[in-house]
């Protein structure tokens, strides 16, 4: 009995992306971004609304608290930085 084996195909995942607020830009090359998710509770149907912060670099640090960034998830950069800004293209 022989044995073939198939070539593995890496297929490449896409990085996460989220859109959020800037609550806090007092680190250095560093903010602080909450996203907001609204949520459905299985049992009862009611909607609530859900957040999460994210600590993003932002290598600029031109940013604003109340501004709207879009960041994707990259290499680790510190202890709690997986996440990085994409910069706009207009």
């Amino acid at each position: 009995m022989t044995m073939t084996t198939q070539p593995t195909t890496t297929a490449e995942t896409k990085p996460r992306e989220f859109t959020g607020t800037i609550v806090s830009n007092k680190m250095t090359k560093t903010v602080v971004v909450r996203v907001d998710r609204v949520l459905v509770h299985p049992r009862y149907g009611k909607r609530y609304r859900s957040s999460e912060k994210y600590q993003v670099h932002a290598p600029t640090g031109t940013f604003t608290v109340g501004q709207q960034v879009r960041f994707v998830e990259c290499r680790p950069i510190s202890r709690h930085k997986r996440w990085r800004i994409i910069p706009d293209a207009k």
